[in-house]
């Protein structure tokens, strides 16, 4: 796409004030990096606070009686359950079991709220229109933009726009007015760290960032950072690490299927691929989405394949760099179930040469949610 052909985000103009070098992405024109570089944006986000523009991605009302069970039959979580103002993450599966898409849902009074991926989401909307539509209002949220603020030190630069955000929990939100602004927003986010993602109209998005931004804890952090944040913390980015053609077994992502959607529940099947996937529940996946981890310096990039000691081909990287805060190369990758088990050393064909990579637990770093 030309650049006059890509969208922007309410904060398009404030990203080029800030010295953003912008580049296309899910179809929109997006912050790549500011002035201070994608390493120290890492690292700040890891130490203080980080502003991220995530209003690409989509934001989607549920509403209806029979909103959460009309939820239920295209994604294996538990949604009927869900507690108010609770949020929990999700997956749209196709018939095969392969993800279509990752999300999040909240629920409020009076509907479910979604967050779909910016590439994805005009396919999301459409498969819930076709699927579900009939059961529950799917309502389309273009006016409101996202702000994601994250780090350690996110909850200090926010308390001072409203100190009641600071008694939420991990996955947890509300409605909140930020010195006159008003949000939904929950404590989340994708970057390991503690933080919230903020939904505001976006006639008013440039003035809350800009209170943000005033806080002595925050920086403007752009999408170079924000991918090996959420790297180091273990988490999948969708079209990379997870798609189509992989499940949530193989994807390592079972913790997201509640005992009540699966084999024997009370509301077990009932979603696409619901066969497939209490299959693999039950015996195994022939391959596992592991985290990968070097001694060497080599960065081991997306697509490099997995080999053994002998040569032979086990898999393939799907996401990799040198990650800042580990400080060595870590990488997401899929290899055969027999070489999965913690520990393994097995190696990825980096320039044609071997580099040594040890099957690691994720996150890479530890995590820093905000549990009370």
């Amino acid at each position: 796409m030309s650049s006059a052909e890509l969208l922007k985000t309410p904060l398009h103009a404030l990203h080029i004030e800030l010295g953003a070098k912008m580049v296309p992405f899910g179809g929109y024109d997006m912050p790549v990096q500011y002035p201070m570089g994608v390493m120290a944006e890492h690292k700040h986000t890891r130490a203080a606070a980080g502003l991220f523009d995530v209003s690409h991605m989509g934001q989607v009302l549920l509403k209806g009686a029979g909103a959460a069970a009309a939820l239920e039959t295209i994604v294996p979580v538990d949604v009927i359950d869900l507690g108010l103002f609770k949020q929990r993450y999700a997956l749209f599966t196709n018939e095969a079991g392969g993800i279509l898409d990752d999300l999040m849902i909240a629920r409020r009074p009076d509907d479910l709220f979604v967050v779909v991926n910016a590439g994805c989401k005009v396919q999301d909307i459409a498969h819930m229109q076709a699927k579900i539509g009939g059961q529950c209002e799917v309502i389309p949220l273009p006016e409101q933009a996202l702000l994601a603020l994250q780090g350690p030190q996110a909850v200090t630069a926010l308390s001072r726009l409203n100190p009641e955000v600071a008694k939420l929990t991990f996955m947890t939100g509300g409605f909140f007015n930020l010195d006159g602004i008003e949000t939904f927003l929950t404590r989340s986010g994708y970057t390991g760290e503690d933080g919230f993602e903020i939904s505001v109209h976006a006639d008013q998005a440039v003035a809350l960032a800009r209170k943000l931004l005033a806080q002595p804890e925050v920086k403007p952090i752009g999408l170079g950072a924000r991918d090996s944040l959420r790297l180091e913390a273990g988490l999948c980015l969708y079209g990379h690490d997870i798609n189509t053609g992989t499940n949530p077994v193989e994807a390592s992502l079972t913790w997201a299927i509640q005992k009540v959607r699966r084999a024997g529940g009370a509301r077990a099947g009932g979603y696409p691929g619901a066969a497939v996937v209490d299959q693999q529940l039950a015996e195994g996946a022939a391959r596992k989405r592991v985290g990968l981890v070097s001694a060497e310096r080599m960065p081991v990039r997306e697509g490099a394949k997995l080999v053994t000691v002998e040569g032979v081909e086990i898999g393939v990287v799907t996401s990799g760099t040198v990650g800042p805060t580990v400080g060595k190369p870590v990488a997401l990758g899929y290899v055969a179930r027999e070489h999965a088990a913690l520990g393994t050393e097995i190696f990825a064909i980096v320039r044609d040469k071997r580099t040594p990579m040890t099957v690691s637990s994720t996150p890479f770093t530890p995590n820093g949610y905000y549990r009370g």
